[in-house]
């Protein structure tokens, strides 16, 4: 899994925000860029509230880059607020679809 996040995140399908203290790592998230959808694969803090603005930093990279949106895999009460909401998988398959149909391939 190493080399494979390594490689992707060589090829700059693999995002990770951070937030550090000085010399200590506060609070982050990583995830994976693919077809024009980010899918997070992990967030943490140790200090309150900091992967919540490390949430906002990557929806402003993302849409920089041309992203169009955010599979968070789980819909919490802090993605709720950003206005993240449930689809059905037929939904998600559907739009995933589309962005492949843009033109958007999964790893060029």
């Amino acid at each position: 899994m190493i080399e494979a996040y390594t490689e992707l995140h060589r090829r700059g399908h693999v995002h990770s925000i951070e937030a550090w203290d000085g010399d200590t790592l506060v609070g982050g998230l990583y995830g994976v860029t693919a077809g024009g959808v980010f899918t997070g694969e992990s967030m943490f803090h140790h200090v309150t509230d900091v992967s919540r603005l490390c949430v906002l930093h990557l929806i402003a990279h993302l849409q920089a880059r041309g992203s169009t949106w955010i599979d968070i895999q789980q819909l919490t009460p802090h993605f709720a607020r950003l206005g993240a909401r449930e689809i059905p998988r037929a939904e998600f398959l559907e739009r995933l679809a589309a962005e492949q149909q843009a033109g958007r391939t999964l790893f060029p």
